[in-house]
């Protein structure tokens, strides 16, 4: 057979015994490993023929002329392999090495999508078609396939099929293709195909089957249902007999009577073709056609427009199509949707939902979550969902339990979704049990099940996510609520609860309720009794409520030496609760008074500093500018303050300093120009006068926007960021902020012309300018809006996004793109950075999909880069609290708040500090948040109180030994 001689073509040959071999045999065996691989590829590059508009049967498969050039190819090759070689084995032995890799992979990990893809191409590449066909069938068992990779692998396989056992092969492909999505191109192709093999037995019946089944699965397509009409109507005008015109006919009548584009040019069609006049019966349905088309028209036109993967549009349409409620064209709607969003869960579980609900035919109920479960892998929903269908149609035991053990290895992307699929699992193995009888083989795996599910979080559901994922034992109480209500096993029953309370669920008021519960209904007195007693010494939260029911249990049913009993231990446990209720009260009114003794601590010393600057300014005695010149003229340094208060604006004009001066020290001293003290309020005055006072009109909020955070050295900042939000719209003013002495004070007002370019400008928020990151942000009053507060991020858990953490600050962005690629598509990439822009080493990476993000997770969590470890997450930054009004978090016997601390625009972390840096004590180290640094503690203040005990000189020495 032909397939047999291609795929003995493609195995690799017996290697000769090992010994001394000639020099003729060495360059024999590789001519012919060269003849093989030219002869491959020559086969897996050819293309089947394509069928005329005749019906008359032509020869599939490899001619004798093309057998001819294939030969002469390979002779060809022999003949300039000595030229050659040395080209094709280093190709080889690439790409060998990659495939060897790939195939690793895969065997660590099945469901990764893109390394199947690369190992079939690579495969293909190197004519290797009996490895290139085991690969296609371990790809399309485990993931549906799309349609470019089906047409490739038809394509291959029909230019080997030589005979009809190959044929027969080639049909199986098909009707595998054809289950995977709606594809009107591959159900053009397995027509077509099957008049190629029309002259067998039974072809042509084989070819209406096909084109019948392509017209009830594609033939309501508005736009590409249109080429199956046409190609059967024209396979059936070829064989046009008396018998066969009425099928014509029928074909004709059919499609008039379906909203499809181009239905005039049909309708055309028809009056040519037809001898009689069209009956009136037909022209009917076509003008109902016709006026439903114009209402599908906007829908389809918006997906025309639309780029892939036109969610939004498919929504749209579908809702239209739920409304109508025809079945089949609902139907098609999502199998077309899908064809572009197979990775959107939610867009599945919609169309299982609709089919659970309406259709309920369990054929095309089952094959839909199959391919939902086989497209998200990752969505836990999907498999519960698709259990629960199983069950509903009455699928055998064995494979459904075949199903869940799937489910198990499909890896979800948090530890609860495997809390989830195995109730699922058990709930149906709870319904296949009959109660009734004492024990039964149901009962015993049911129970089997349960113990596995609890042995399966603990060990590998926590070793992978370092959490448990049940930690409510939900599961387990479920199995203690079945051995006590359903089994009348309370002995198992307090076992699991006693197990429920040592994992840390003891302090907990409703978990010793729900026991009490159990223990009321199926149990008896004592037990209940002992409960309490228990929740009453364990319970944190809630120890009133526990010391209720347990008085209440003892007044209806306990004795006078119970009820004593309960009264003691009540008492003495709240009396314990109110103790520590109390000291705690007090702990925080220390604190809060604490925190208002160093905030007055504080006003004080800003006032002191607020003084000692005003006597420092000029006119402020004879005693203090002596010292002022001797400490700080003399050694041509700045003060503490004027050096990080200037350090980005703009230096005043005038001769340039020195290396020395620039480097702080003090071998030439600079002249400073002083001039007398009205002098210089004059001076200051003029250039108060000089710079325009910056006036924003609130009423053109809408189209303004506030640009923070710029390069306080840019020259000609509106001259500069003109070019800039010119593209967003028609610019109508830019209104930079300076301050009194002229200087640009790094934000400005950027005032639009129309609200929409306004809007538009937010999308330059971050955007690099002189190396800063320039933040863009709706111009609001915050008088009137104290609580508006801009965050562009989402805090929301994103499972297809990462956090990444560790990087070296050298990483850049294409370095880590470049790691992040190599386990799926990457959408987008983020480093976070500081105010100035400088890297934090932390990275967000959004993925195309879920699967991707958690593949990514467990290939790249733990990875080096760059000398550091990384650590690799899932997107789920902490919910950001608002923070108290100062009223509240004053108030006495209330919850201590720290000090607010201000976001990226706020003024809070970039103050200058009290002290310069060499006095400084460090501090606590700062904690870690779970998405990168916590906020730096505060100076204390007894630090800040010991600054004015060193003069001026003391200062001034500190800075220069530096």
């Amino acid at each position: 057979m032909a397939t047999a001689a291609a795929a003995s073509a493609s195995e690799p040959e017996a290697e000769p015994p090992a010994g001394p071999k000639a020099e003729g045999e060495e360059d024999e065996v590789k001519a012919a490993r060269t003849r093989r691989k030219v002869l491959s590829r020559a086969v897996a590059a050819a293309t089947y023929k394509t069928m005329g508009p005749g019906w008359e049967q032509q020869e599939e498969g490899v001619s004798e002329s093309d057998g001819d050039e294939e030969y002469a190819m390979a002779s060809s090759a022999d003949s300039s392999a000595g030229d050659y070689e040395w080209e094709y084995d280093e190709e080889e032995e690439k790409n060998q090495l990659e495939i060897e890799r790939l195939e690793e992979q895969l065997s660590i990990n099945v469901y990764d999508y893109n390394c199947h893809v690369d190992l079939i191409r690579l495969l293909r590449l190197e004519g290797e078609l009996t490895k290139v066909r085991v690969a296609r069938e371990k790809m399309s068992e485990i993931f549906p396939l799309t349609e470019e990779l089906w047409l490739e692998w038809l394509h291959d396989e029909i230019s080997m099929a030589l005979d009809s056992l190959d044929r027969e092969h080639v049909y199986e492909l098909f009707e595998k293709a054809v289950k995977d999505y709606i594809c009107p191109n591959i159900w053009l192709e397995y027509g077509q195909y099957s008049v190629g093999g029309i002259g067998q037995k039974g072809g042509l019946e084989k070819v209406r089957s096909v084109f019948e089944r392509a017209l009830s699965s594609v033939g309501l397509h508005m736009t590409k249902g249109l080429a199956i009409w046409e190609a059967y109507r024209e396979f059936e005008s070829a064989i046009v007999e008396a018998a066969r015109l009425e099928k014509v006919h029928s074909l004709f009548r059919r499609q008039l009577a379906i909203p499809l584009y181009d239905m005039e040019a049909t309708f055309a069609e028809y009056e040519e073709w037809s001898e009689d006049p069209i009956p009136e019966s037909v022209v009917q349905s076509y003008n109902k056609a016709l006026q439903q088309l114009e209402k599908y028209k906007p829908y389809e036109e918006a997906l025309l427009q639309a780029e892939a993967p036109r969610l939004a549009e498919y929504q749209a349409y579908i809702d239209f199509e739920m409304k109508v409620g025809d079945p089949a064209r609902i139907q098609l709607i999502f199998e077309r949707a899908l064809v572009e969003n197979c990775l959107v869960p939610d867009l599945w579980i919609r169309y299982s939902q609709y089919l659970d609900r309406q259709l309920k035919v369990k054929d095309l109920v089952l094959s839909v979550h199959s391919r939902a479960v086989r497209n998200c892998p990752w969505t836990v929903a999907l498999w519960s969902r698709y259990l629960l269908a199983m069950e509903r149609h009455g699928v055998e035991h064995r494979v459904i339990s075949v199903t869940f053990e799937k489910a198990l290895n499909a890896g979800f992307i948090q530890a609860t979704d495997y809390v989830e699929i195995w109730q699922a699992y058990l709930d149906y193995l709870r319904r296949r049990v009959d109660f009734k009888q004492d024990s039964s083989k149901e009962l015993e795996e049911l129970r089997s099940a349960f113990t596995r599910a609890l042995e399966h979080l603990q060990q590998e559901v926590e070793e992978r996510f370092n959490e448990s994922g049940d930690p409510s034992c939900v599961i387990m109480q479920n199995w203690a609520r079945i051995e006590a209500r359903l089994c009348n096993n309370m002995q198992k029953a307090r076992e699991l609860w006693d197990t429920i309370m040592t994992k840390g669920n003891a302090k907990y008021a409703n978990m010793w309720l729900e026991y009490y519960n159990l223990e009321r209904a199926h149990g008896d007195t004592q037990h209940c009794r002992k409960a309490l007693h228990r929740a009453v010494q364990c319970t944190s939260d809630y120890p009133e409520h526990v010391c209720e029911v347990l008085l209440t249990m003892e007044r209806m049913e306990g004795t006078l030496e119970d009820w004593d009993i309960a009264v003691q231990k009540t008492e003495t446990r709240l009396a314990r609760v109110t103790e520590q209720r109390v000291k705690a009260a007090e702990k925080e009114a220390a604190l809060a008074q604490q925190e208002e003794e160093k905030a007055e601590q504080r006003k004080r010393v800003r006032a002191e500093k607020k003084a000692l600057r005003k006597k420092q300014q000029p006119g402020g005695g004879d005693k203090r500018k002596a010292e002022e010149g001797k400490a700080w003229g003399e050694d041509g340094a700045e003060q503490p303050s004027k050096r990080r208060r200037v350090e980005n604006s703009v230096a005043p004009a005038g001769p340039e300093p020195d290396a020395g001066q620039e480097k702080g020290l003090p071998e030439k001293p600079a002249p400073v120009d002083i001039g007398p003290p009205s002098k210089q309020k004059e001076k200051a005055a003029a250039l108060r006068r000089e710079v325009p006072k910056v006036l924003h009109d609130s009423s053109k909020d809408s189209v303004t926007v506030f640009v923070s955070n710029l390069p306080y050295s840019m020259g000609e900042p509106a001259a500069k960021l003109r070019p800039l939000f010119e593209a967003c719209g028609e610019v109508v003013e830019i209104r930079p902020v300076f301050s009194n002495r002229g200087d640009f004070r790094g934000y400005c007002y950027v005032e639009f012309k129309e609200e929409q370019s306004a809007l538009k400008a937010l999308e330059l928020d971050r955007k690099n300018m002189e190396g800063r990151p320039m933040f863009v942000s709706p111009c609001v009053d915050k008088s009137k809006n104290p609580d508006f507060k801009v965050f562009r991020y989402s805090t929301a858990l994103e499972k297809h996004k990462l956090f990444i953490s560790g990087l070296p600050f050298s990483c850049t962005k294409e370095e880590l793109e470049d790691i992040c690629k190599a386990h799926g598509t990457v959408k987008d990439l983020r480093l976070v950075t500081n105010r100035a822009g400088k890297p934090k080493g932390l990275a967000y990476v959004e993925y195309e999909n879920e699967s991707q993000a958690s593949q990514a997770v467990m290939k790249m969590d733990g990875m080096t880069v760059k000398e550091n470890v990384i650590k690799v997450a899932i997107s789920n930054p902490p919910q950001r609290k608002v923070p108290e009004k100062p009223e509240a978090r004053r108030a006495p016997g209330g919850p201590m708040v720290p000090r607010q601390i201000y976001g990226a625009r706020g003024k809070g972390r970039t103050q200058l500090a009290l002290l310069p840096r060499a006095l400084q004590r460090p501090g606590a180290a700062a904690g870690q948040a779970e998405n990168g640094p916590a906020p730096r503690p505060a100076v204390p203040t007894s630090e800040a109180a010991e600054a004015p005990k060193m003069s001026n000189a003391d200062f001034a020495k500190l800075l220069l030994r530096k």
